[in-house]
């Protein structure tokens, strides 16, 4: 770790309003007029079904955030995983999930549109629908638009083996791809992507698409790229650089440099582990009983990984196109502690799920989960001089 990465920059931490028990999952997109938006989920615990996206936004210069509003409103299913996207229509897109319960494999993608900078927003729509047989579509990485006006959206398939819960095991990832504007869509899976998803795709300097992944197998990061705008992707492999099976987010700097946001942990650094990401909510949907303890079990090595502290929360640099990372520092540091989701009892300690965006004038800034309680962010503003 270099604390030299962080000394050429100021750091402002905010606090997001978030009235709800649970909030999680965030998402930072720049809008057009300037102010920085937040979307992220928030309710009792991820996959009840009180769950629903909500909205708020940071004018330059403020440390203040605006009250959040929520913008989901379906009392059946836990609505998750929001991404804002400035649509090169103009018009502002929310995309999230919606699940029943606990079960990713019924997840669909939704998509809600405002056509005034998020004042207002159309009625909710179903983008992409789960498949029998092909499972739920899950999203959490925002859209890419290529020179060429494609749009692509990384996607990652929640799969189960027939009889059984849904557990991460079988997730695969994919893009879907529109060559006019979202109005229709086709998917391009990507080969030897099982237990890899979170699929984070950028542009860079040469063409390339560079995309790196979570693993669930809690091992490293892992990194594939495509040189034909989508349409064919390399095997990811695993870089040099430690993944708990939690969500991660990179972004391109304006000086041609790679951030990437992250906890340095994994599996490794498990003393125990969780059943599985749901084992708290029962088959009628509600909370149980003790929702806070879990048991150890031995599972194969290649199955999902569930419990890996989620923490420190990390920032690393690349400046030759992702495939090394050494400048590394620690943006919030604890214990990470992630064997339960419950928010109801404070137990859940982990600094995960970040998201990351460079803004115009150079600030960078980072939305993060706090304890599964707060949305927080870090904006880092650039030393002159």
């Amino acid at each position: 770790m270099t604390t030299a990465l962080l000394d050429a920059y100021t750091r402002t931490d905010t606090t997001l309003p978030t009235p709800t028990v649970q909030s999680h999952a965030a998402n930072l997109t720049v809008l057009p007029g300037g102010d920085l938006g937040c979307v992220w989920f928030g309710g009792t615990q991820e996959g009840m079904a009180d769950i629903a996206v909500w909205f708020a936004r940071l004018a330059p210069g403020s440390t203040v955030w605006t009250e959040p509003v929520r913008l989901s409103e379906d009392p059946t299913r836990s609505e998750q995983n929001p991404i804002l996207f400035p649509a090169p229509s103009g018009a502002l897109w929310l995309l999230h999930t919606a699940q029943r319960g606990g079960d990713q494999d019924t997840a669909e993608v939704r998509l809600r549109v405002s056509h005034d900078n998020g004042a207002t927003w159309d009625a909710t729509r179903t983008l992409f629908p789960a498949t029998p047989g092909e499972g739920g579509v899950f999203v959490r990485q925002p859209p890419v638009v290529l020179p060429t006006g494609r749009l692509l959206l990384p996607i990652f398939r929640c799969v189960v083996t027939p009889g059984e819960k849904w557990s991460g095991d079988l997730d695969t990832s994919a893009v879907m791809i529109s060559d006019d504007e979202g109005r229709s869509w086709r998917e391009q899976p990507v080969p030897g992507s099982t237990g890899l998803v979170h699929m984070n795709v950028h542009r860079l300097h040469d063409g390339t698409l560079l995309a790196l992944y979570r693993s669930r197998r809690a091992d490293h990061v892992h990194r594939s790229v495509s040189s034909d705008d989508g349409d064919t992707w390399s095997e990811p492999e695993p870089l040099d650089l430690p993944n708990n099976n939690s969500s991660i987010q990179y972004v391109p700097l304006h000086d041609g440099r790679l951030a990437l946001v992250y906890n340095h942990s994994s599996a490794a650094d498990a003393t125990d582990r969780r059943v599985s990401l749901y084992d708290e909510i029962d088959d009628a949907g509600g909370l149980t009983d003790g929702a806070s303890t879990t048991t150890a079990v031995r599972q194969a090595p290649s199955a999902a990984f569930w419990g890996a502290p989620r923490a420190p929360l990390s920032l690393a640099v690349s400046s030759d196109g992702g495939h090394t990372w050494p400048l590394r520092a620690d943006l919030v540091t604890g214990d990470g502690y992630c064997l339960t989701n419950n928010s109801r009892d404070g137990l859940n300690r982990e600094l995960s799920y970040p998201s990351v965006t460079q803004a115009p004038n150079g600030d960078i800034h980072i939305a993060y989960t706090h304890h599964r309680k707060e949305i927080r962010h870090i904006q880092l503003t650039p030393r002159v001089g």
